[in-house]
């Protein structure tokens, strides 16, 4: 089999950045990328590999259709550099349910179920509501109270993403707040976006890349998203995007996660790449 050199695959990840600002994609398996990302004759097995030293995260998808085996989260952690890290979105047979309440079993089943084998692989856990379910303060609260803090003394980050337009609420960000738990920054018209900073780092979603743009965003939009990140890891709001409450004072640098999903997903990388070379001050 052919293979890519192996200058190729040499780790952009692991760099020194300063405040943690990560720039990924969804997934790393995606045929037309074998066309515009992936190097001619790159052997499918080694796309991971590939992928995690151009890019500095990864939100993997899988998890969200089943929780899989503790020999699969540490594989996909031994094929990356050091400084790279996985979000996993957490399987929707928890979210989906009936109660949120309902779902500690659900919940300590998936997070002892092998994560502990990524290590420091291991980035935020994305828990992801169905767009059908509104905003049940004492429900969503039993849920937060439940998320488990650490994972065999490895501290443990949850990220929510909320989809139903009741979310859009002060009483919502107040209780995100209490429970320190960050709020997904969507950038799409078909769900809510609130850029409301509710946890400890920031967490974006943006699912706007076109087609007919090389980058998937064009250069005065990366060049926006930049400064919104830098932003953000600087401890500071950012007030031109929507917010469902008052912005908030002034934090301590925090870190960031950005991941371009879905739309012109086959321009996805280029614009992960593109805005990890602005937020790293190489353009």
């Amino acid at each position: 089999m052919t293979s890519a050199p192996s200058d190729l695959f040499a780790s952009t990840a692991g760099a020194d950045r300063g405040p943690a600002i990560r720039v990924g994609i969804g997934g790393w398996t995606y045929a037309p990328w074998r066309n515009n990302f992936y190097p001619a004759g790159l052997v499918q097995r080694r796309e991971l590999e590939f992928a995690s030293r151009q890019l500095s995260a990864i939100e993997i998808n899988g998890t969200y259709y089943g929780a899989q085996k503790a020999a699969t989260y540490a594989k996909w952690a031994a094929e990356t550099p050091e400084g790279f890290v996985f979000s996993l979105k957490a399987p929707r047979y928890i979210t989906e349910g009936k109660r949120l309440a309902e779902v500690g079993k659900g919940v300590q089943g998936f997070v002892q179920g092998g994560l502990a084998e990524m290590g420091d692989r291991l980035g935020p856990i994305l828990w992801q509501l169905p767009p059908s379910r509104p905003f049940d303060a004492d429900d969503l609260a039993a849920f937060l109270e439940a998320l488990p803090r650490d994972l065999n003394g490895q501290p443990l980050r949850h990220v929510l993403e909320v989809r139903h337009p009741s979310f859009l609420s002060p009483r919502y960000v107040e209780l995100a707040r209490r429970h320190r738990v960050p709020t997904v920054f969507t950038d799409s018209l078909d769900y809510p976006s609130l850029a409301d900073l509710t946890g400890e780092f920031t967490y974006a979603r943006l699912m706007r890349s076109a087609d007919g743009i090389p980058t998937g965003y064009a250069p005065d939009e990366l060049d926006r998203w930049a400064a919104h990140v830098r932003s953000w890891a600087s401890g500071d709001d950012v007030d031109d995007l929507p917010h469902a409450a008052a912005l908030q004072p002034p934090t301590p640098p925090r870190d960031v996660f950005v991941f371009f999903i879905s739309a012109a997903k086959h321009r996805n990388p280029a614009a992960a790449m593109a805005l990890q070379s602005r937020v790293d001050g190489n353009r």
